[in-house]
């Protein structure tokens, strides 16, 4: 299998607060980043998430307040999951 992504994978490893209007808040880690999106850490047992939901996103623990992102799961894995930076 080859790597199809159109994006450098930059390592990162914060914290993520996380919001689904249903599934309420999780705090996960990620593992890393890119210009359209992030990988977060989470088992089967946390991720309660589907293909195509949308969650609101917030990286915690910075010295100021970071911006609360739309965020699209586009990639499920027994790892954690791909989320895609909405920008409509």
């Amino acid at each position: 299998m080859s790597n199809q992504r159109k994006n450098t994978r930059t390592p990162l490893k914060v914290r993520l607060r996380i919001e689904h209007p249903l599934h309420g808040e999780l705090i996960v880690t990620t593992r890393d980043i890119s210009e359209c999106g992030v990988y977060v850490l989470m088992d089967q047992a946390q991720s309660m998430l589907s293909l195509g939901e949308r969650v609101i996103g917030q990286v915690q623990g910075l010295p100021m307040e970071a911006p609360i992102l739309t965020l699209e799961v586009v990639r499920i894995e027994a790892l954690g999951v791909g989320l895609r930076f909405v920008t409509e």
